[in-house]
């Protein structure tokens, strides 16, 4: 596409993907919880949730980022702007989205807000957000007490349940930015009265400063200073001079992003100008006549009284820029709102079809959004925060030799697409590499970047493991982050008509290293049977595989075997790409198909699939015993396969050296009687490898298929249903097992018990299915076809099936005949009228209904949609 053809943001992306970090230096970057974070936490017990509360958070300064309601922050967040909401009933100021602790909910931590992403690009340049406010008291106690008294059995009581938002009584705050240029941010906040009585909402749009001068980070304090009557000017060393301009106001209010130490621990403030002092002015009028003389500091606000009558609406426009502005609001300043929203509509028209549904194109430009969205700073220096105090709590040995300890190298200070602003406002590794492989459709350069960013010396550690996430950097998630690349790699190339090669050895390179940490550690038994853990799965085992078994038991894991087998297969494919290019990494290619031979041979001998079901499960191997299969069908099971690749008759023929060494190893295993992965050749003398021969491929495919087992109207259940009436039971070491299949919510405990992988759909696990489906569709073609659904008499090919899965799955989001969408459930009355069009992508669904569960704004690795459709 040449230049003068490409839409205005498709010129801004190449634009900034010339730059070492390919990012805007404004955007999003402001999490939506900072509070409950394991970096915020100095406790020696690890408990995160107790030692920093939302209680105290509009009071106490963090030390590793900041949050807000609908915010912005440049990349380092050192400068802060988000939304501040009082409806005059509240008993606190609303600065930033309310949710319970893991001890509060009934099925761990949860969001409890409505909020929304309705459009972003990938520079940023458009920006839209919508917050929904009651008019009532927000039922803070309601939501705390009700969820409390619930057990794991219970559905969540949620938000919508407490009746505040009953009768449209509430107000739609839209938050919306367009960008004049990088560093000239036009804001403009809409709020609109959906109820049928006149009311009144106090607005306070926020400017401050991320506090980094209490840990001495910064040798000159920022300043927000006043500049006239509709302007501050704002100087920071590192983020450089600004101003914000804002239109007349009914109040000019400063204080100082410092900790309220005699409301919190009993000790005395240095002045009175404290983080929670616009929350005292504009609840009970405390001390407002020093914020209002007061004409420096490092939070501001203008605030603004609106009276909005029954269905209507107030605007109020800001404008931060590096420029000074003689006429900062001129009669055109809604043009540029106007400009930018066009711009998005013909960058994202340019993603679909042109005859793609309405309805189906709002879910993709929704879930674009909520990806964009979570890119957020996360700042975290582990030898830091081991060996200092935060100015609350001393240091402790318990805690330098507690949580992370051992990754005292870590030190991240990047902008990270995170799996969920609220829920999870951390990286985790495998999400990570579903987030990229979204990302890479609409924003590639920036996609690579969260690939390599995770192979950096300040996140991997000096043996090559992966950090997972802050709550334990040494778990272990799925070793994804190579297929993730080639995913990555083949969108760009598709877009582009080239690939990055030069992108595909700097990570092949450092994905070496982790492999390699792989067969090393997680293969206690060196027989290629791979453990791993929980392995992101949460509490899919019928016991908590993280935890040490009793008398040197070592549970030989079906995922954590086909894991590493898919590793080795897309290794190999990165290899012969590259080679394609290099012939020098011909012998790595040979290296990883060699390693594909061998981990398949013990995935399929060595007693990890049994004949008699027709199903790959989990062994326990018991000292001085058989092994013990662990007879539960699961995802785990199935988790074979994903590892499948066509090596394409040219690169066969270009690389000499790979096919000799190829064509050998197999004539010496033949000999040797020893076995050879499925490896079969189409008409055009492509080569198919897989974890899983074609029989057996058939045989999965019967319980893949079978709706009384896997298959769901949105998707393949993470758990058979079989076990809804046929609990399994297991006794280990005296002690009794069970495991029965929970569509919904989790009723067990494990890994906080806020996410279930004991029955519901999940988008990540599907996408790869989608994917292996289509390369067994793409090789066989209508030579193999299998009845779909299983007892339906349909017999359709491998492909066909891989778009009834995308179909099944588009259908959580997309409105039926009855104008409801399956992933509202029960509150689908709520989303009618004005809320028709809104969307929300949850952490996994329902595995009879679809209806969304755990985390609501999981765009993060849901957005994995905006592939299927």
């Amino acid at each position: 596409m040449s230049h003068r053809n490409k839409t205005a943001e498709q010129q801004r992306l190449d634009a900034n993907a010339t730059k070492k970090v390919p990012l805007e230096k404004w955007g999003p970057y402001l999490s939506e919880r900072q509070w409950g974070t394991v970096r915020e936490d100095y406790s020696e017990n690890g408990d995160a949730w107790n030692y920093f509360t939302h209680e105290q958070a509009r009071s106490r300064a963090y030390r590793w980022g900041e949050d807000g309601i609908g915010g912005i922050s440049d990349y380092l967040q050192d400068i802060c702007f988000a939304l501040a909401l009082w409806n005059g009933k509240d008993p606190i100021l609303k600065e930033r989205l309310f949710g319970l602790t893991n001890g509060e909910g009934n099925h761990g931590e949860d969001v409890k807000e409505l909020y929304y992403y309705l459009d972003n690009l990938p520079t940023h340049y458009y920006m839209k957000y919508l917050y929904k406010y009651p008019h009532a008291v927000f039922p803070y106690e309601q939501l705390i007490e009700r969820n409390r008294s619930l057990s794991k059995q219970d559905p969540e009581f949620e938000i919508l349940d407490t009746g505040v938002f009953n009768d449209d009584k509430y107000f739609d705050v839209f938050i919306e930015y367009a960008k004049n240029n990088s560093e000239d941010i036009f804001i403009k906040i809409e709020i609109i009265n959906r109820g049928k009585e006149a009311t009144s909402l106090t607005v306070l749009p926020t400017l401050w400063f991320y506090n980094r001068w209490q840990y001495h980070g910064l040798q000159t304090r920022p300043s927000i200073t006043l500049s006239g009557n509709d302007c501050v000017e704002i100087k920071h060393e590192r983020a450089g001079n600004y101003f914000l301009y804002f239109q007349k106001a009914d109040d000019l209010l400063f204080t100082e992003n410092e900790t309220n130490f005699q409301k919190l621990f009993n000790k005395p403030n240095e002045s009175p100008f404290v983080k929670d002092a616009f929350h005292e002015a504009i609840i009970s009028n405390t001390n407002i006549d020093a914020l209002r003389e007061k004409k420096e500091g490092t939070k501001f606000s203008p605030v603004y009284h609106l009276n909005l009558e029954a269905g209507k609406s107030g605007t109020i426009f800001l404008r931060l820029t590096n420029q000074v502005i003689q006429v900062p609001f001129e009669e055109n300043f809604q043009s540029v709102f106007d400009l930018r929203k066009k711009e998005a509509d013909e960058f994202y028209g340019l993603i679909l079809p042109p005859d793609t549904s309405g309805d189906v194109a709002n879910v993709q430009r929704q879930a674009f959004a909520g990806l964009l969205w979570s890119k957020q700073y996360y700042h975290f220096d582990i030898e830091r925060w081991l060996n200092t105090s935060d100015g609350i709590t001393p240091i402790s040995q318990l805690r330098v030799e507690g949580r992370n300890h051992s990754w005292k190298y870590l030190k991240n200070q990047d902008v990270i697409s995170m799996p969920d602003t609220w829920e999870y406002p951390w990286y985790a590794s495998w999400d990570s590499a579903f987030h990229a492989i979204c990302m890479s459709r609409i924003d590639p350069a920036f996609a690579k970047n969260q690939l390599l960013i995770l192979m950096r010396e300040w996140y991997m550690n000096p043996e090559g493991q992966l950090p997972a996430y802050e709550w334990d950097f040494s778990d272990v998630n799925p070793p994804v982050h190579a297929f993730a690349a080639l995913e990555v790699y083949h969108n760009e190339k598709l877009s582009k008509g080239e690939g990055d090669i030069i992108f595909l050895k700097k990570i092949f390179q450092k994905l070496i290293i982790n492999f390699t940490w792989w067969v090393n550690r997680k293969d206690s038994n060196g027989n290629n049977i791979f453990e791993g853990g929980f392995l992101g799965l949460d509490n899919i085992g019928i016991f908590n595989r993280n935890i040490q078994l009793p008398d040197e038991i070592i549970l030989e894991q079906t995922d954590g075997t086909s894991w590493m087998g898919m590793y080795a297969l897309n290794m190999m494919d990165i290899a012969l790409e590259i080679a394609m290019n290099d012939d020098s990494f011909e012998d790595a290619a040979t290296k990883f198909y060699e390693h594909f031979v061998i981990i398949s041979e013990a995935l399929n001998e060595l007693g990890l699939w049994n004949d008699s079901d027709n199903f790959f499960y989990d062994v326990l191997c018991l000292n001085g015993s058989e092994p013990f299969p662990l007879k539960v069908r699961s995802v785990i099971g199935l988790v074979p396969l994903f590892a499948v690749s066509i090596i394409q008759r040219n690169e066969i023929d270009k690389l000499y050296d790979f096919k000799k060494r190829m064509q050998w190893f197999k004539e010496y295993r033949l000999s040797n009687q020893k076995y050879l992965p499925s490896e079969e050749k189409s008409g055009e003398e492509n080569v198919l490898l897989s974890l899983v021969h074609k029989e057996r491929l058939v045989l999965l495919l019967q319980r893949f298929l079978d709706e009384s087992e896997f298959l769901s109207p949105g998707g393949i259940r993470a758990l058979s249903s079989h076990y809804r009436e046929n609990p399994f039971t297991v006794n280990i070491a005296n002690e009794s097992y069970t495991i029965q299949y929970d569509p919904a919510d989790s009723t067990s405990g494990l890994f906080g018990g806020n996410s279930n992988w004991r029955g519901p759909v999940w988008m990540p696990i599907n996408y790869l299915f989608i994917r292996a489906l289509q390369k067994y569709g793409e090789f066989y073609g209508d030579t193999l076809k299998v009845e779909c659904p299983k007892g339906s008499g349909n017999f359709i090919n491998l492909k066909e099936v891989s778009h009834d899965l995308m179909s099944r799955i588009t259908s959580i989001f997309t409105r039926d005949t009855n104008g409801n969408r399956p992933v509202f459930g029960d509150y689908n009355w709520f989303y009618k009228n004005s809320n028709k069009e809104l969307l929300q992508f949850h952490e996994y669904f329902h595995g009879d209904t679809s209806r969304g569960l755990g985390a609501s704004h999981q765009t993060g690795w849901t957005a994995l949609i905006v592939n299927l459709i």
